[in-house]
């Protein structure tokens, strides 16, 4: 079953991209929740128009995309969290708490669009985090979890 998604749906595509999924998968989940409809020979070529109507903006908005990520990658992230006996954390880093750290610095980062390799941090130390700040543009964004000052 060919689908045109309405928004991005994570592991399967973005906003306007056709998909071939299940049956089932369509028409039980996607279609009903509107993040998909049919792709029907006319609905593809009103896509195909919006498209190339989009492609002048969408190119302002990965420009600026860039910028952001450029001045995100300049940064130099250091997250402090309580921890116990050794680096072990109470608790853990999430990625809300680096999107919280991202917009202390003047960078809104909406905490869906951040994943952190293996999930939270439950350790001092250095981490690896991903920001996909467009579809096009993914920044890889190193950042420390440093122990609080007692």
């Amino acid at each position: 079953m060919e689908l045109i998604l309405k928004e991005d749906v994570e592991n399967l595509g973005f906003k306007d991209d056709v998909v071939t999924v299940k049956n089932g998968y369509g028409r039980n989940y996607l279609i009903p929740q509107g993040l998909a409809t049919m792709a029907t020979t006319s609905a593809k070529k009103v896509l195909a128009e919006n498209l190339r109507q989009r492609a002048h903006k969408e190119k302002k908005v990965i420009d600026s995309a860039t910028k952001v990520a450029n001045a995100i990658k300049g940064l130099e992230m250091k997250i402090t969290a309580k921890t116990g006996d050794g680096d072990k954390l109470f608790g853990s880093v999430t990625v809300m708490d680096l999107s919280e750290a991202l917009a202390k610095e003047g960078h809104e980062v909406d905490k869906k669009f951040i994943s952190i390799q293996g999930g939270s941090v439950k350790r001092t130390g250095p981490y690896n985090a991903q920001i996909r700040l467009h579809r096009e543009v993914v920044v890889d964004f190193p950042f420390e979890v440093v122990a609080e000052q007692k």
